[in-house]
């Protein structure tokens, strides 16, 4: 009974933190890629006079961190524009406007 069977992980703490923090921030942000896909997709018919789109994808708004359940995700949400002067406005379900904190930790 005096025999120890734990056996130690070489490199446990690297791989924990590379799975929760930066995969955490790749999974949103490839989540938000695809509704701004979709989103995008919507409007591919609407173009300009000259065969243009009308509505084009116009870098991202301020780099913002959200507190989650693993900690801070620092979050890149992409911009929309519209060429035509039509409003279009793009929000995300999963990062709406002012979000600071994720509904789980609210709760």
């Amino acid at each position: 009974m005096d025999k120890n069977t734990a056996v130690e992980f070489a490199g446990r703490q690297e791989a924990a933190d590379l799975l929760t923090e930066r995969g955490a921030r790749e999974l949103l942000q490839q989540a938000v890629k695809a509704e701004l896909s979709t989103f995008m997709e919507a409007f591919q018919d609407r173009r300009l006079d000259d065969g243009r789109a009308a509505v084009v994808r116009n870098g991202h708004l301020s780099v913002r961190d959200i507190q989650t359940g693993i900690g801070p995700v620092t979050m890149k949400v992409p911009k929309v524009r519209s060429k035509d002067g039509k409003p279009v406005t793009c929000r995300s379900a999963l990062v709406p406007p002012y979000l600071c904190k994720a509904r789980a930790l609210e709760s």
